[in-house]
């Protein structure tokens, strides 16, 4: 190959790069992508079209990009002292987690400066950069992540359907005293059944550790479909009734529907006593007030703002949590 030059990235460049690079992901997935945009963006000579990437070996493409990050954070006057301890660190742990090819196993076994990156980075960055900090000083990963709430190692999945149940299911367990990032418990809103059985398949084919699927009552079919590949120490719980909003307590509903609308009348909350789907009936209370559509994100955040205590946890809820909480992976350090 000629004579390489290249434009180096800037310092917030070089740290929403990282950032991509140790988050909860699919590591061929992030890693191909980040290394492509980096050398598409920043190697200036030899000039590659995306096109000649996509030939390019797995190995040729981590040196590149491997060699453009160095040289920027060189450029920044931050010299490598050669320590490549997180490196093999993240290696480590992103082989306890995930299936990882020969040619994915390449991409990870880079030599990038993490350990001089660390330079760049504030006390206030996302957790899985507060995590690569750990990476460098930490002997019990575990106890890094209980101590300081990193989420990282990331030790159990759920998936679920939905916006509520990856806003609700967190604040109700920290509720519990089981906090999902002191646990390393990664949630994922797949969008919808179909979409869950979809995200299922391709995370039980690249994932090691425990997979737990939450579905709507009506899910039956999609369950079968979930069943004909369920791993062994994987599970899947569909709700006895209904939708997440279903398993919300009365006085849960009606403390946020108050908390939302000041002045709710008594015949608004009435409705809440009605048989049938709370989110209908929540849509019937939002359409009687006059007010806008109504929203399942919204109404989430509006609950998890107004979590009390105990009271506020179902009795299909505890039995949710609970299941979580078993059968947790013994994957990584």
């Amino acid at each position: 190959m000629e004579k390489i030059k290249i434009k180096p990235l800037t310092k917030e460049q070089l740290i929403i790069s990282i950032d991509r690079l140790t988050r909860f992901k699919n590591p061929e997935v992030k890693y191909l992508r980040v290394f492509k945009e980096i050398i598409l963006s920043n190697l200036i000579l030899p000039k590659l079209k995306k096109q000649e990437l996509e030939g390019f070996d797995y190995k040729i493409l981590k040196d590149l990009a491997e060699k453009i990050i160095n040289f920027s954070l060189e450029a920044l006057n931050i010299k490598s002292d050669g320590d490549l301890m997180i490196n093999q660190r993240l290696f480590d742990y992103e082989n306890s987690i995930f299936n990882l090819s020969g040619q994915t196993e390449e991409l990870l076994k880079n030599r990038i400066n993490y350990k001089v990156f660390l330079n760049l980075l504030s006390e206030n960055e996302v957790k899985n950069l507060q995590w690569l900090k750990e990476l460098a000083v930490s002997d019990d990963l575990r106890a890094s992540r209980r101590d300081k709430f990193l989420h990282f190692p990331v030790e159990k999945v759920i998936i679920c359907e939905g916006i509520t149940e990856e806003t609700l299911l967190p604040a109700f367990a920290d509720i519990y005293g089981f906090n999902f990032d002191q646990n390393g418990i990664h949630i994922i809103s797949a969008g919808g059944k179909n979409q869950v059985v979809k995200t299922y398949y391709e995370l039980s084919q690249n994932l090691k550790i425990p997979i737990f699927v939450l579905l709507d009552k009506d899910a039956e079919e999609n369950v079968k479909l979930i069943n004909q590949r369920l791993r062994q120490g994987d599970n899947v719980y569909i709700l006895n009734c209904g939708e997440f909003e279903d398993l919300l307590p009365h006085q849960l509903i009606e403390r946020t529907l108050t908390y939302a609308f000041k002045n709710i009348s008594v015949i608004d909350l009435k409705l809440l006593d009605e048989n049938g789907p709370k989110v209908k009936i929540l849509e019937e209370i939002f359409k009687h007030r006059g007010l806008h559509e109504f929203k399942k994100s919204e109404f989430a955040n509006l609950v998890k703002i107004n979590i009390n205590g105990k009271n506020d946890l179902s009795e299909e809820i505890l039995k949710i949590l609970a299941e979580i909480q078993d059968n947790k992976s013994n994957a990584f350090i």
